[in-house]
């Protein structure tokens, strides 16, 4: 060794970083974290990989070991899973309670001792928020919201596990409902539960979207599982299919303490698979007394009318005695205005005739032989033909000529036309 030279071995060095961390830091801490990565050792105990990013960049600026004890763990992981929802597993943020340790022989970690469930609880809010506000963002949020059901809905996709009891009594509900109405239902098998659950029911959206027209609706139940399977249904993909699916989407997923994503972004959201069965009835129902109600409406106007006509009948009836002899009498008075309006159109129509006919007589009175003779004229005849012109006459032939007070019978001796003067 060099003289004044101190020197340590690796393990006192070691053991004199533990003494100081335990010395500097002799608390314990709560912080807050992500986990990056879980195993959970055969004998009980959890390794945990804790980090944290920057959110500009979501670059990791810190890491570090931590190990929950066995004993802690037993007790830590289903009150968490319980109150949270969630799978204490890789990808959540916690907010834990450590205490910093140094081996020797391991190096840096941290020993948890508590859980606070209320900040995972709080993150997995922001990150529903995050998703729907992603899907605003996009203008999908509400579309499947504003579908409108038919009248008479009665054709449902299932989106189920064959096996789960949620199906069974949803099935059940239908089938045995008080009233005894139809429902026809066509199930999807999806797994409802683990990592495949999002790929699952993605895929049974798609096969039935590909024969749309067959269904009024689509029903996604699950019923039963553990509460902290419900992370599945926080997915946007997932969320997003339901949020524009060309179908209404009922839910019924079975919790009660929180809406997931796709809850939020379907068009009906229930509690559970029996009160899904019991929406359809309900509808179904409502539109049978919508139906029966019409009728009562149109029975009610029918026989309001006919009664109204009946009355319109009799009143008629009562006063057609009234109206023929209104009606005889009208026509009679028309007929009399009639008559008499003939009878003086007649009149005058003689008159004017007769007047003419006065008229007719003077001219032929005036024009006639007997008037002509009357005025000092005569009228020659030969062989009783009235002569026209000398030139129908001969020296020697007798011709007859009337006058007004007789007859004189002459020999013709010659004949002289005015044209050879």
């Amino acid at each position: 060794m060099s003289a004044g030279r101190k020197e340590f071995s690796l393990l006192e060095l070691n053991a004199r970083v533990r003494d100081a961390l335990q010395e500097a830091l002799p608390e314990r801490y709560w912080v807050r974290a992500e986990v990056s990565e879980a195993r959970i050792h055969p004998s009980g105990h959890c390794y945990l990989e804790l980090i944290e990013k920057e959110e500009s960049t979501g670059r990791t600026v810190a890491k570090a070991r931590a190990t929950i004890w066995a004993t802690t763990f037993r007790l830590l992981r289903p009150w968490f899973e319980q109150s949270t929802g969630q799978l204490f597993t890789s990808g959540i943020k916690i907010l834990v309670l450590v205490s910093p340790v140094f081996h020797e022989l391991y190096g840096y970690s941290l020993t948890i001792h508590d859980i606070d469930p209320t900040y995972t609880l709080g993150d997995a809010a922001r990150r529903r928020a995050a998703i729907l506000q992603q899907l605003r963002d996009e203008g999908v949020a509400d579309m499947n919201k504003e579908l409108v059901w038919p009248p008479l809905p009665q054709r449902f996709a299932i989106i189920s596990s064959p096996s789960a009891a949620g199906y069974g009594d949803f099935m059940n509900q239908l089938q045995n409902n008080p009233y005894g109405y139809r429902v026809y239902t066509a199930l999807f098998p999806a797994s409802m539960q683990g990592e495949q659950t999002e790929r699952s029911i993605i895929e049974a959206l798609d096969r039935i979207a590909c024969h749309e027209e067959l269904f009024d609706g689509v029903v996604i139940i699950r019923g039963g599982g553990a509460t902290s399977d419900l992370n599945s249904f926080d997915s946007y993909p997932l969320a997003a299919n339901v949020a524009q699916f060309p179908l209404p989407v009922i839910t019924g997923i079975g919790h009660e303490r929180d809406d997931t994503v796709i809850d939020l972004v379907a068009n009906t959201r229930v509690k559970t698979p029996t009160a899904a069965a019991e929406w359809i009835i309900a509808r179904l129902h409502e539109a049978d007394l919508h139906v029966a109600g019409l009728s009562l409406s149109i029975s009610e106007a029918v026989r309001d009318r006919l009664q109204r006509e009946k009355q319109t009948l009799q009143r008629t009836t009562s006063a057609l005695p009234m109206l023929v002899e209104r009606r005889i009498l009208n026509e009679r008075h028309k007929s009399e205005l009639w008559l008499e309006h003939i009878k003086h159109a007649l009149r005058s129509r003689l008159d004017a005739e007769r007047s003419r006919l006065d008229q007719l007589a003077n001219t032929v009175e005036l024009v006639s032989p007997q008037s002509l003779l009357q005025r000092g004229y005569s009228l020659t005849l030969h062989q009783g033909c009235v002569v026209k012109s000398v030139t129908n006459l001969a020296p020697g032939e007798t011709i007859e000529t009337l006058l007004a007070d007789g007859s004189v019978v002459s020999r013709v001796e010659t004949t002289q036309s005015s044209k050879t003067k």
